[in-house]
Formats: C-alpha cells, structure tokens, sequence
C-alpha cells in the first residue's frame, strides 16, 4: 500500500485527535525507521521514550512471539508464571514494594490515585482525598490523569475535572509545604518534568519535598513512566535525587512499545 493511499484512510476513518505528519513508517531497525517509500530516518522520538531497545530487537521479538505461542490473556482471575515473575524483578530493581499491573502510564497514574485515597481511607486519615500536583507536570489523558495534569491546555474542553487536586508553582518548596493541610493525601511528582521541556527540580527540592510527606503523614508517588527504567542511568531516576517513594509508577518503556504499566508501592 503506498502513502497515499494510508493517509487517505486515516482521514476517512479515524478521528482527528492526533496530529499527524504525513509520514507513513512501515520498517524499524535499531534507532532507524523506514517510510513506504523506502527512505530511511533516524528515530531520536523513540515512540515518545516508548521504544527504549530499538526496533525490531531480537530479544523483544523472540519473547513475544514465544509467550504468544503460549499464551496471550487469561485475565487475573488466574496466575501467570511470566507475571509473577515480572512482579519480583520489578519489586526488587526499584522500591521493594507490591506490584499492579495494567495497559499504560496514565492506567499507572490513575492507580496511584486511587491507591492514595483508600490508603488515607483505610488509614485514619478519613477525609484526606486531595493529590497535590506541580505546575507543567504531566500525567496522562483518562480523567483522573488529565486532572492532575497541571496544564490548562489540556483541559480545554473537556472540563469539569476530576476534584481534589492541588497545583503548586514549579520548584517553590514553601508553597508545597502550606499546600500540605489534612487533607492531603498524597504528593504527585515526576523527578524530571518531560512534557513542559525538559525541567528539573532545583537542588535538594525532591529531597526536602520527601521530608514534608513523611512529617505530614502523606504518599510521596513519583511518576516514573518517563524517566524510569534506565532512561538517567539508574532504575529509577528518584535514586539519582536521594529519595525512596512510597509509591512509583512505570511504563513506557517497560515493554518497549507493548501496552504495559505498573504500579510499585511500599
């Protein structure tokens, strides 16, 4: 099928919501794509930090098509050798706590906010349901994520959002501890903000901002989806700022371009 032919199909028959280039990659190889024409490009992209072992890499090839001879879904009313497997690695290469598995990295989010609040149900501190979020962070698009998705942007149209979360200006220590009330359930907070450029928090803010959630009873969650899994030369980038959340969220490159997430907790 030639490239005209695949744009004139998208248009017909697919919603405009993504914008596309007319692009139409048919090949990958390593860090190279390959149009229907034939032409090749380097892919510094990566799927949006999905693709983190290339294209076509033997290993992922190999392990997908022997665990779909096996195996595809059975859902989790039944246990899977391979998951409980994952489930260790997983635990141990990161914060040593339990894992939940599901399809992406707003699923991971949405979650940890669900995790938050019946922790702070389960937990005494009855009431406590709001998530206290950073300015330009970014979370997902289902609607728990995409609330707390501190960008007005991505909110145009779609509101109301979900209640119950708090944004903090960017970097600003002393407006995160006074945003830390009794009802506070839980911190959100990506080590290193992605969508917004490539911002880091200013030196020792992780650090003291891991402090505050101890001294008052709340979950430090740290939003790993983009910056986990080796992308900072560590598992988790949290470990190159001195913090131990209690609880991250993965995905991404977890399965480097299957629809996988996780949520790890403490």
């Amino acid at each position: 099928m030639i490239s005209t032919d695949v744009l004139a199909l998208t248009g017909r028959y697919q919603m405009g919501n993504y914008s596309r280039y007319p692009v139409v990659f048919v090949r990958g190889e390593g860090s190279m794509l390959f149009d229907a024409e034939g032409r090749e490009y380097l892919d510094l992209l990566g799927g949006i930090a999905v693709v983190i072992l290339g294209h076509s890499h033997p290993g992922v090839s190999r392990a997908v098509s022997v665990q779909a001879k096996n195996l595809v879904h059975v859902s989790n009313l039944f246990h899977v050798p391979i998951q409980s497997e994952l489930g260790k690695v997983l635990s141990e290469s990161t914060i040593g706590g339990k894992v939940f598995f599901c399809n992406s990295g707003t699923e991971a989010n949405e979650a940890a906010i669900k995790l938050a609040r019946k922790w702070a149900d389960d937990g005494g501190k009855a009431g406590a349901h709001e998530i206290v979020v950073v300015e330009g962070a970014f979370h997902g698009r289902t609607y728990g994520g995409l609330s707390a998705t501190a960008q007005p942007r991505y909110h145009k149209g779609f509101e109301p959002m979900v209640p119950g979360f708090v944004t903090v200006p960017f970097g600003d220590i002393a407006a995160l501890e006074g945003a830390l009330t009794e009802k506070t359930c839980a911190f959100l907070v990506e080590p290193i903000q992605g969508e917004s450029g490539i911002r880091m928090h200013p030196p020792g803010y992780l650090k003291e901002a891991e402090r505050l959630c101890r001294q008052n009873r709340v979950l430090f969650v740290v939003d790993e989806i983009q910056t986990g899994l080796g992308r900072t030369g560590t598992m988790l980038a949290s470990t190159r700022f001195g913090v131990l959340p209690d609880v991250v969220t993965l995905a991404k490159g977890l399965a480097n371009g299957l629809p996988l997430g996780a949520v790890v907790a403490r």
